[in-house]
This record gives C-alpha cells, sequence and structure tokens, in this order.
C-alpha cells in the first residue's frame, strides 16, 4: 500500500465527520476536529506526491 494513503483517507473521514457537526452546539470542538482533519490530508497528499 502506498504511504500516505492511510492518512489521507482518515483525514476525509474525520473533516467529513466534524463537517457534519458544524452546525450543533458543538462548532467550536468540530472546527478544531476539522482543522486536524484537514492537516492529515494535507500531509498524506505530501507523502503521496514527494513518495514517487
Amino acid at each position: 500500500m502506498r504511504e500516505g494513503l492511510i492518512p489521507a483517507v482518515l483525514g476525509t473521514v474525520v473533516t467529513a465527520s466534524a463537517a457534519s457537526l458544524l452546525g450543533s452546539r458543538y462548532k467550536l470542538a468540530a472546527t478544531g476536529v476539522l482543522g486536524f482533519g484537514l492537516a492529515h490530508i494535507v500531509l498524506g497528499a505530501i507523502d503521496l506526491v514527494g513518495r514517487r
């Protein structure tokens, strides 16, 4: 399995979960989790592109 794929997929799942919580009363926590998810997507994409 290509290195970086797991963090990118995990980041996608976390970002989608946090985006669904943005409308609830946990908006601040959802915003923080959304940031972590986006960071995982970016770092996974860097690994995928950099390890060709």
